[in-house]
């Protein structure tokens, strides 16, 4: 790739908008060096493909050449940046935050070098901020702007609350920009207040204003934006197999969103795969397994990803038991149903017995490939070479008389 194309891909590949695209790509191509920065509150301890596709657009301004300024808001977390959603976000404590980061550096450090990155706590100068500096920040926004956000106006027509503490979130992110002196920041659509707010407030105090890149908001596996909160992730540090049976149940048309924002599969490839979908005559399965496969090899190798690929067609397609699975032994020579369902829980199989007995409610329990009668008496012979228990569609134990 030449200069050009790499920067072009940089600035178009899951991309939504630049603002001063045309400044940014010229400072770019010039040579000048950037300061790149990206805010993360850390208030869960895991990283998503969506985010991580975002701290993969970070590594490709670092392979430029460009210095990553990492803010890990452990002043910000205390308040929840709740641009995207519809009720205030819990407020945690310093511990919870703390313990957060850790686990967050490690996963990024599997995208990006960090040794080369700069990391700062913004709690190094928020928490120093006097009234003087408050009162100034405050001043360049009012009311109105704040209450005609998109969720914020929502919130309101509802009759749900709006902390006062949530209108001063893009204050201290604008100030984080100033602190860093950061020439370009990374974040998603739903951050477009709190980032052009970063631009106002560096101008005010006499930087220049950064750049930003919004990039688009991957859906989760319910279709909303995908978000720890709700649960609809796709989680970097999830087990290969697990990732690729999720990857398998995103809509079709999530396919070519995907492998822009997700992977490092070539845009003609992305392209020609979107036209096939389009034109409805190509089989989805393949292209998400294709997706699936490139995502797993980016986080976990690519012997991680044949194996899920393999697992996945072993056990889904061509439904077979997988060749490993846990194992359990038991003095029994005959279980009832309601004998195996303790079993499930111990191999963490299913979360209670509540939950092993709606399954089996619903028709998805099954003994060496029957499927098990909503009947706890039920009787399942046990012979010596053992059973499989199957929990839904990829979930295997592997029972054997005790020796």
């Amino acid at each position: 790739m030449t200069m050009k194309e790499r920067v072009d891909s940089l600035l178009t590949r899951g991309v939504v908008d630049v603002i001063n695209k045309e400044g940014l790509s010229q400072r770019l191509l010039n040579g000048e060096k950037l300061r790149i920065k990206l805010g993360i509150d850390p208030t869960g301890p895991d990283i998503h493909i969506g985010r991580g596709s975002t701290i993969r657009k970070l590594r490709e301004f670092q392979e430029l050449g460009h210095t990553i300024v990492l803010i890990i808001g452990d002043a910000t977390a205390r308040i929840g940046d709740t641009s995207d959603k519809t009720d205030g976000r819990r407020l945690l404590a310093e511990e919870e935050v703390l313990e957060n980061e850790r686990h967050y550096l490690e996963q990024m450090g599997r995208i990006i070098s960090l040794d080369s990155a700069e990391i700062h706590h913004n709690s190094e100068w928020i928490d120093k901020l006097d009234s003087k500096t408050w009162i100034e920040l405050a001043s360049l926004f009012t009311i109105q702007q704040m209450v005609q956000r998109d969720n914020f106006s929502q919130r309101i027509k509802n009759n749900n609350p709006v902390g006062y503490q949530e209108g001063l979130y893009c204050l201290l992110q604008g100030w984080d920009s100033v602190m860093v002196k950061a020439d370009v920041e990374i974040g998603g659509t739903d951050q477009l207040f709190n980032l052009n707010a970063g631009r106002k407030i560096q101008h005010h105090f006499g930087q220049k204003p950064q750049d930003v890149m919004m990039l688009q908001l991957l859906a989760g596996t319910d279709g909303r934006k995908m978000s720890t909160s709700w649960g609809n992730v796709i989680l970097i540090t999830e087990s290969p197999q697990e990732k690729f049976g999720k990857i398998m149940r995103l809509s079709d048309q999530l396919i070519p969103v995907y492998m822009e924002a997700t992977t490092m599969i070539p845009m003609q490839r992305v392209r020609e795969i979107q036209q096939l979908l389009e034109r409805g005559n190509a089989n989805p399965m393949e292209f998400k397994k294709e997706l699936a496969y490139n995502i797993i090899n980016l986080y976990d190798g690519e012997e991680a990803a044949k194996q899920a690929q393999g697992y996945f067609e072993r056990t889904v397609q061509k439904k077979q038991a997988p060749e490993t699975m846990p194992s359990l032994t038991t003095t029994a020579e005959n279980l009832s149903v309601k004998d195996i369902i303790p079993y499930l829980v111990k191999a963490n199989l299913v979360k209670s017995k509540l939950e092993a007995r709606r399954l089996l409610a619903e028709g998805g329990l099954y003994a060496n490939g029957v499927r098990l009668d909503n009947n706890f008496d039920q009787i399942v012979t046990m012979p010596k070479t053992g059973i499989v228990i199957q929990v839904g569609k990829r979930r295997f134990l592997r029972l054997t008389p005790e020796v």
